[in-house]
């Protein structure tokens, strides 16, 4: 009797530790996982960033391109310069990007591009300033800017879109709340670019 439970005891001490070491290894393995996917998101926030960067740093050089023509409407450069303020001032890290931090830091760059965007048409007034070739040049490398900016929020909303269903999926959902892997916000298209632009003849 005494024999068979100390059969019995062996058999369940080891069951317990091959689940045990099953789940350890899971746990490492799904652990390396988010860590992968976190770090890719970290990689595409970053790429995200130094396109912002690069627009904001343009902005003066306009600024002062514009400013040299006389008569220039003051209200609308004040409006980029406070947008460019107000943009800059947000500063998010990666483990920061949560959906309303994210909406935040959007918000106030789609006002910069509105402000730049206005600032742009206002120009049009002006065929001595769209006459300059440092004027022209900013322009272009504006237009180039926001198209790499449009890149490089779609690369990130890719990747942390896979890093979300990996935090959500079972049973990485388990280890993901144990380790302090939250959900990341992804970008959305701004209010202005979901209503329809009007057409007049």
């Amino acid at each position: 009797m005494h024999n068979l439970y100390t059969k019995t005891m062996s058999r369940t001490l080891i069951i317990v530790v091959v689940i045990a070491v099953l789940l350890g290894m899971y746990g490492c393995s799904s652990y390396n996982g988010l860590v992968e996917k976190d770090t890719q998101v970290e990689n595409a926030w970053a790429n995200v960033q130094t396109q912002y960067q690069r627009r904001a740093d343009l902005i003066p050089n306009l600024v002062r391109t514009v400013q040299g023509v006389a008569n220039f409407e003051k209200s609308t450069l004040t409006a980029v310069q406070e947008a460019r303020s107000r943009a800059t001032g947000i500063n998010l890290s990666a483990d920061q990007l949560t959906p309303e931090n994210l909406q935040r830091f959007q918000q106030a760059q789609d006002q910069l591009g509105g402000s730049l965007s206005r600032l742009l048409a206002v120009a049009e007034n002006y065929p001595q300033l769209r006459a300059t070739q440092n004027f022209s040049e900013l322009q272009a490398q504006l237009e180039g800017t926001e198209n790499r900016i449009a890149v490089a929020r779609n690369d990130f909303n890719g990747v942390a879109t896979s890093y979300n269903q990996s935090v959500r999926s079972f049973p990485n959902n388990i280890f993901a709340g144990l380790f302090g892997f939250e959900r990341k916000g992804l970008f959305e298209a701004s209010q202005a670019a979901q209503q329809a632009p009007t057409v007049q003849f």
